[in-house]
């Protein structure tokens, strides 16, 4: 029994999508460029950060220092929050 347990749980790890293929993580750095258009955000260290369709451009431009909290799915950084620092 104790085996056949270890077998399915061994498997249902092998098996689960999202943690081999999502990481999340946080940058802290300054706005280097943002796209609008192509819902994008470009910080000092050279990645690209995709932003979900709802998010909010306003006030924000090159040259700000923040905080981006994002989520890596199929290679690309995801933006989950920002934060502003002052």
């Amino acid at each position: 029994m104790r085996l056949m347990i270890s077998v399915l749980l061994a498997t249902a790890s092998l098996l689960s999508p999202l943690s081999a293929f999502a990481g999340s993580g946080d940058v802290e750095g300054t706005i280097r460029s943002v796209n609008v258009e192509g819902m994008t955000l470009q910080l000092d260290d050279g990645k690209t950060y995709d932003v979900p369709a709802e998010f909010n451009f306003d006030g924000l431009e090159s040259g700000q220092k923040v905080i981006v909290f994002y989520t890596e799915v199929d290679g690309k950084r995801v933006v989950e929050d920002l934060e502003l620092i002052q």
